[in-house]
């Protein structure tokens, strides 16, 4: 009986340590730096991804198109002692990124494709770095009425592996982030009927919706050196809920 009571503790000792390891608590500022370059990051996942580069010693840009917004989040998260800096950039507005017409696939896929050749310079001078690009999961199970969001979210899964190939000589990572149903404003017309909420809940795995932070701590792992040996790939960050082509 002794004998078992040790291996039960050194199990529960070992299963301790591995859930540190993973939520970063053994390790310390795994992102030092860095320089992260957040778009569209004053409210929801990509908030709560800033909070979480910030949080892991990376320096972080937060962006949105406009002022009232990024002022509020720098405020917010330098007062949370993190170093945070802000500037607008409107994906879709020439005179920001040389752009583009305010339609969707120009926002979600062409945008991104540009904002990525922007950066991969100074990515270089830095011998290299990590592009996260933030898909759906309606990149796998479309979602109804949205075709065109849909199909540019599936362009994007594309456009990950592509840039993925073309960058890795330059010590260059790219992935995809892929979320399911994560609660916020954006998703708002799916989840705030109680009803619709339970429904959508009945048919995934984890009986729960995500929350911005489920999102923020892969995209933290894939920026890191943990993540070294990692491109070309899309995380599902969905709950269990159906994600294959």
């Amino acid at each position: 009986m002794r004998k078992a009571g040790l291996l039960l503790g050194g199990c529960a000792r070992t299963w301790k340590a591995v859930r540190m390891a993973s939520s970063g608590a053994t390790r310390q500022n795994p992102l030092a730096n860095k320089v992260a370059l957040v778009t569209a990051s004053t409210e929801g996942i990509g908030l709560a991804i800033a909070r979480r580069l910030a949080q892991d010693g990376a320096h972080v840009v937060v962006s949105s198109r406009k002022q009232q917004n990024v002022d509020r989040a720098v405020a917010a998260l330098q007062g949370e002692g993190l170093s945070v800096t802000g500037t607008v950039c409107h994906v879709g507005k020439a005179e920001d990124r040389e752009r583009l017409v305010a339609t969707i696939l120009d926002i979600n896929v062409k945008a991104t494709a540009m904002m990525t050749k922007a950066v991969v310079p100074e990515m270089e001078k830095r011998g290299g770095g990590s592009v996260v690009i933030v898909g759906s999961i309606a990149a796998f199970s479309p979602f109804p009425y949205l075709g065109p969001y849909n199909v540019s979210k599936t362009a994007l899964l594309g456009l990950s592996k592509n840039l993925a190939l073309e960058l890795a000589s330059k010590n260059i990572r790219v992935n995809c982030l892929a979320p399911g149903l994560i609660k916020t404003n954006f998703s708002k017309v799916l989840w705030e009927d109680k009803a619709r909420e339970d429904s959508i809940k009945e048919r995934m795995n984890i009986r729960r919706l995500g929350q911005p932070e489920d999102c923020a701590g892969i995209v933290s792992f894939l920026c890191s050196e943990d993540a070294s040996y990692i491109t070309g790939e899309t995380v599902v960050v969905g709950g269990g809920a159906p994600s294959r082509l």
